[in-house]
């Protein structure tokens, strides 16, 4: 069995990257060679010499919803923070928040815009498990809103948080505290379907003259969907990884992406998966013999010692937080004795770590 504590390591804090750099494909990408055990230093900008005609890649197409929330509790006057996890046919919301104090059901929190105005008023309406609640914004505060223009009478949850939400960084990026720029940079230049409140970051260093010139060398780019969610960056609390009870969250590949990558892979080309989450849709979509087939639903794959890969064959992915799911899945796929080399290796060439920082391509 596993032991947590075999995913620990000591970051220097300066190391953790609080702004991305003014031109996405100018991050360092280290590139780690599973056959030979050698580790090369290169920059994203020259991934295409890196990836072969034939070759697919495959990227996760989840849009970053600003899902943070600010308010105050109209009963108290305290200060209240929420984040948006999704919503039903209702249109009643699911919530994680905080605040001192007990909130009780009916309560009603004033939303503040990014401006720290007033705008939106929300009711609390049950309490739910894990610090959860449904809510659901109260009619009179949308059709009263400014921020709305011509959305009101069919204000949705997208509308809504678009209008007054703050992007969900994560705590280690500025306290969680967004700037302006964050409404880009924390966004893939290729997102499409809304739903995750974290970024897909192994994405985040690529620029559309990126692709333009990745397409030119014949590789593929491929698309699916995983709306990452809270958990993919909490620690594992558990001891032992067996203990681990894995989140669960949404994806999807389509019948015509799964047909594009067999046949990249009957063609002798690699299928290079962009992150770990879409790692988790192809590893969650592939049969026994090694076939993508179309799938849709949740994954709460746990990809962790001595987990067989067969729907990937190579990893572009992000450095990760110790004792986080994701490390365990990089060193899973890369080899447990390289990766810690790697990491030291990052650590000593000073690397820029985590959502906003480096990237390691595993060949």
């Amino acid at each position: 069995m596993a032991d947590i504590s075999e995913y620990e390591y000591d970051l220097p804090k300066e190391l953790i990257a609080q702004h991305p750099l003014p031109n996405r494909s100018d991050s360092r990408l280290m590139v780690v060679d599973r056959a030979s055990g050698e580790i090369l230093h290169s920059h994203t900008r020259d991934l295409p010499d890196w990836v072969h005609a034939e070759d697919a890649m495959v990227f996760n197409d989840s849009r970053v919803v600003p899902a943070r929330l600010v308010g105050r509790r109209q009963k108290t006057g305290g200060k209240w923070e929420g984040l948006f996890l999704q919503y039903d046919n209702d249109g009643n919301w699911r919530i994680l928040c905080k605040t001192r104090g007990k909130m009780q059901p009916g309560e009603l929190i004033s939303l503040l815009d990014r401006d720290a105005r007033e705008s939106i008023e929300l009711r609390m309406l049950t309490r739910l498990d894990g610090g959860e609640w449904a809510a659901r914004p109260e009619r009179d505060s949308i059709e009263a809103s400014e921020l709305l223009a011509g959305e009101k009478q069919n204000a949705t949850a997208w509308s809504i948080l678009d209008a007054i939400g703050r992007v969900p960084l994560p705590h280690y990026i500025r306290g969680g505290e967004m700037v302006d720029d964050d409404l880009y940079n924390y966004q893939t230049v290729y997102a499409k379907d809304r739903g995750s409140v974290a970024a897909p970051t192994a994405g985040l260093h690529f620029t559309s003259p990126l692709l333009e010139d990745i397409k030119r060398r014949r590789v593929s780019l491929n698309h699916v969907t995983l709306h990452v969610g809270i958990g993919t960056f909490r620690p594992v609390k558990a001891d032992l990884l067996e203990e681990h009870t894995m989140h669960a969250e949404r994806g999807e590949i389509t019948q015509g992406t799964a047909e594009a990558l067999n046949a990249a892979r009957d063609r002798g080309g690699r299928i290079v998966a962009i992150g770990t989450t879409s790692v988790r849709v192809l590893e969650s979509a592939v049969t026994s013999d090694g076939r993508l087939s179309a799938w849709s639903g949740d994954t709460s794959l746990f990809i962790k010692p001595p987990y067989q890969f067969r729907a990937i064959d190579a990893l572009l992915t992000n450095f990760h937080l110790p004792r986080s799911t994701l490390l365990v899945l990089v060193r899973t796929f890369g080899g447990d004795e390289l990766i810690r080399r790697a990491y030291q290796e990052a650590i000593d060439e000073e690397y820029r770590f985590f959502s906003y920082g480096d990237a390691m391509l595993i060949i």
